[in-house]
């Protein structure tokens, strides 16, 4: 396993290596959710690259930069253990040099849900992701379907811009009861965590009443709302059922494919969390 940081570094790097590259970007704080990426890029690509790198323009004012958890020691162990290849660690500089003023800003896909919640962030996540794949250059990039509108604008720039990237989307890793893998699981306290499983229990009950038939937008959200108002640490911000492509809110009978999608503090903590049914 190579680890580099400077970007000359990393273009004499990628010369050793054959294609195809599967680029697999993180922020670090690693666990099993980002090495099920790993191993499916394994898979399908003759060269593993992940990136790790805490972007600071995908967190708003009142977010959690300064403690969003990091350990690049342990990282670099468990990489080395799954057998990367390449290993890119640039320091903020390098991705935004001194008078940096160009940014990738994806329209109409980022003005729900995340988006709404959140102002600036998918500029932010937009701009560092293009920056990445113009870096490394792979032919093939992995995402996990947890962050579902993550996803679909990453999907939207790579179109929108012609970039030459196949944009694989893997499963939601879980842990045994139900709770989505996220490095934001550490700031969970016993109490918390104990709690956290309502996102999955909502979701869980809302594909059900599909099952069963139930068609109704209004209804499916009212399922997911009152299944978490029965935790007494949760506090909604959202809960959706929106088309998967545009992301738009379903006003009334629900035809084909949604996305039901949520955003819950657990105490202080904020989680998210979708199934994609239908």
């Amino acid at each position: 396993m190579i680890t580099v940081t400077t970007l000359p570094d990393l273009r004499q790097a990628l010369t050793r290596f054959p294609k195809p590259i599967g680029l697999v970007p993180t922020m670090g704080y690693l666990h099993e959710g980002h090495l099920s990426l790993l191993r499916t890029a394994k898979n399908e690509c003759a060269t593993v690259a992940v990136s790790i790198f805490v972007n600071p323009t995908q967190f708003g004012q009142n977010e959690d930069l300064s403690a969003y958890p990091r350990d690049l020691p342990h990282d670099l162990q468990l990489l080395e253990r799954e057998a990367v290849d390449l290993v890119w660690t640039p320091v903020s500089a390098e991705i935004y040099p001194q008078n940096f003023q160009t940014w990738v800003d994806v329209e109409e896909i980022t003005k729900h849900l995340e988006g709404a919640q959140r102002p600036g962030h998918f500029r932010g996540v937009a701009t560092v992701v293009a920056k990445l794949f113009n870096a490394l250059q792979p032919q093939m990039a992995f995402f996990g379907q947890k962050d579902a509108q993550q996803v679909a604008v990453v999907r939207q720039m790579v179109r929108d811009l012609n970039f030459p990237i196949e944009i694989v989307v893997c499963p939601t890793v879980r842990e045994s009861d139900g709770l989505a893998m996220s490095s934001r699981n550490s700031y969970l306290n016993h109490q918390e965590r104990q709690a956290a499983p309502i996102l999955y229990k909502a979701l869980n009950t809302a594909q059900t009443a599909f099952q069963s038939g139930e068609r109704q937008a209004n209804a499916i959200r009212q399922i997911m709302r009152d299944t978490i108002k029965k935790e007494s640490l949760a506090t909604i911000q959202y809960v959706s059922c929106a088309d998967p492509d545009t992301l738009l809110e379903i006003g009334g009978v629900i035809d084909g494919r949604v996305l039901l999608s949520m955003a819950v503090y657990i105490g202080k903590t904020r989680l998210i969390d979708n199934f994609l049914i239908g």
